[in-house]
């Protein structure tokens, strides 16, 4: 069998052939993940939907409505029992110290924080990734209960009510600014019976 001649041809047809059958392979392996990818991210936002709002029985996911505040998209996943509104789960994000925070927060029917669940952050660890716990029930910078309608959550570094993650007074208030553009969306939603899903609304 002849050898190929070392030329800059014969390489650039190699290098082309291994480009081929590098990407076929790499579409390939993406076509078959892709599936149980989106199968456990949407099992994850289910999951988290269900923790933040407790007691739903209809579908909040599959109801989702897009509320705008300011030129952003919000999902907001509304929540019913026997028909009656009782809340509702609002995604938002902002700029962290590491990246963008993703969180989803929910609120019962009168705009009081039930619970949230970080979905996603690019924190330093240790210090601003205990933003999943700090501002939980029980923790130090507790939100469950307050209603940014009221007063828009602040750090208490800027003479707010909530106490900042140790150490990590940036990454607080990237939290403290999604949780109250989420209720910003969630103020302006329309719930099943035609109202707004509460009674005030908080300048985003």
């Amino acid at each position: 069998m002849r050898k190929l001649e070392s030329s800059l041809k014969n390489m650039l047809l190699v290098l082309t052939g291994v480009t081929v059958i590098s990407v076929a392979l790499l579409a390939y392996v993406n076509q078959l993940t892709a599936g149980p990818i989106a199968q456990a991210e949407a099992k994850a936002l289910s999951d988290a939907v269900r923790a933040v709002v407790p007691g739903f029985d209809n579908d909040p996911i599959a109801e989702q409505k897009i509320q705008e505040v300011d030129g952003v998209a919000y999902a907001v996943y509304p929540a019913t029992k026997g028909g009656a509104y009782i809340g509702a789960a609002i995604e938002a994000s902002a700029m962290g110290f590491g990246g963008t925070l993703r969180v989803l927060v929910g609120f019962d029917a009168e705009g009081n924080i039930l619970d949230y669940s970080l979905l996603s952050h690019a924190e330093t660890p240790g210090l601003g990734s205990k933003a999943d716990s700090w501002f939980k029930k029980g923790g130090k910078g507790d939100i469950t209960g307050m209603n940014p309608g009221r007063a828009p959550l602040v750090v208490d570094k800027d003479g707010g009510q909530v106490d900042a993650i140790t150490a990590s007074t940036i990454t607080t208030r990237a939290f403290l600014s999604a949780v109250n553009a989420a209720y910003a969306a969630y103020a302006g939603q329309n719930t099943a019976d035609g109202t707004t899903g509460a009674s005030q609304q908080v300048e985003p």
